[in-house]
């Protein structure tokens, strides 16, 4: 007997709705797709994200709330591309800002101090070569110049180093007295180094073994007492750029890695008169480029000099003018 089997599916009402409601989205989406894009300048507006532009390009007629919404967009519009080009502008330039630190330390080390008499030639150790030579450099003339021509002369070429070494004011004959920090100091605690004024004298000059200062105020210095010997001064026959009219000391204060400079950046000191200076260190670090025109390390290495400092570069740049000028040192 045949045997007939009927099997019947019927779909949850869930089912259905999820169904018809995914078959809806499929619609939507083949409408969305098939939507014609905006042609005009209004339907771009209006479908555009940027603030302001759709109430400006609208269908019609230009009216005032128009006219309004488009000054205020405009407006905006030109705040922001000023704004922009200034920060530009400003970035390009490379704006830096000076910062100051005061730092306090248990100890510092001491500067160095260069001394000079005003008077670069005694007198008394001049002898009849060094005054020919020396004329057009102080204005004193030589003796029995008249009748005589250089050539004539059998004077031998001068040596400038060993006039300033035999006629300059001898360091142990000025120093009367000597005194760092409570401690005794002499003249074989200075150093010789020549300038504008002869033979001058650095004491603490040599960074290795440079000596420390734990505290400021009197007795913590140096402290020297010096005779000037102003009768040993040259007379002044005729004013010229070497010759003064002055009478005393020149000092600089100047750190251990710079050549001095103490014909600009000396101060004098007068004759008998009591003298306190106080100092104080002040570092500066500059940005290197494109903040500035330094460098972060220095590349350049001077002769005779074995770090970079103005004072350096200012004593070799003379120094090389005067070779291509006159052919001498």
């Amino acid at each position: 007997m045949p045997i007939e089997f009927v099997c019947k599916i019927k779909f949850a009402e869930e089912d259905e709705k999820q169904k018809s409601q995914q078959d809806g989205d499929k619609e939507s989406l083949i409408e969305e797709s098939c939507t014609p894009p905006a042609k005009d300048l209004a339907g771009f507006a209006n479908s555009c994200s940027l603030h302001g532009i759709n109430h400006i390009f609208v269908s019609g007629r230009l009216g005032i709330r128009q006219t309004l919404w488009a000054l205020a967009f405009l407006t905006s519009l030109a705040l922001f591309l000023y704004q922009a080009a200034k920060c530009a502008i400003s970035y390009l330039e490379h704006p830096h800002v000076t910062a100051l630190n005061e730092e306090a330390s248990p100890e510092m080390v001491f500067p160095a101090v260069t001394i000079c008499n005003i008077n670069r030639f005694r007198f008394s150790a001049l002898t009849d070569a060094d005054i020919y030579h020396l004329a057009n450099l102080t204005g004193l003339p030589p003796k029995n110049r008249d009748g005589h021509k250089p050539t004539d002369l059998m004077y031998p070429a001068p040596d400038m180093q060993d006039i300033f070494n035999r006629t300059g004011h001898q360091l142990d004959e000025m120093l009367m007295s000597c005194n760092f920090s409570g401690q005794n100091c002499s003249s074989e605690d200075f150093s010789v180094v020549y300038t504008r004024y002869g033979k001058c004298y650095t004491f603490n000059g040599n960074k290795t073994t440079s000596r420390k200062s734990k505290q400021g105020g009197m007795g913590n210095g140096l402290e020297i007492m010096l005779d000037i010997q102003q009768d040993e001064y040259l007379p002044i026959w005729r004013e010229t750029n070497e010759t003064s009219l002055e009478a005393g000391i020149r000092v600089q204060i100047h750190s251990q890695d710079e050549p001095p400079y103490i014909h600009q950046l000396g101060f004098g000191v007068s004759p008998g008169f009591q003298t306190f200076v106080s100092c104080q260190e002040q570092r500066l670090t500059y940005l290197p480029q494109p903040w500035g025109n330094c460098r972060s390390t220095s590349k350049e290495t001077f002769p005779g000099y074995d770090t970079y400092s103005i004072s350096a570069c200012r004593l070799l740049c003379e120094t090389n003018e005067v070779m291509r000028v006159c052919k001498c040192r």
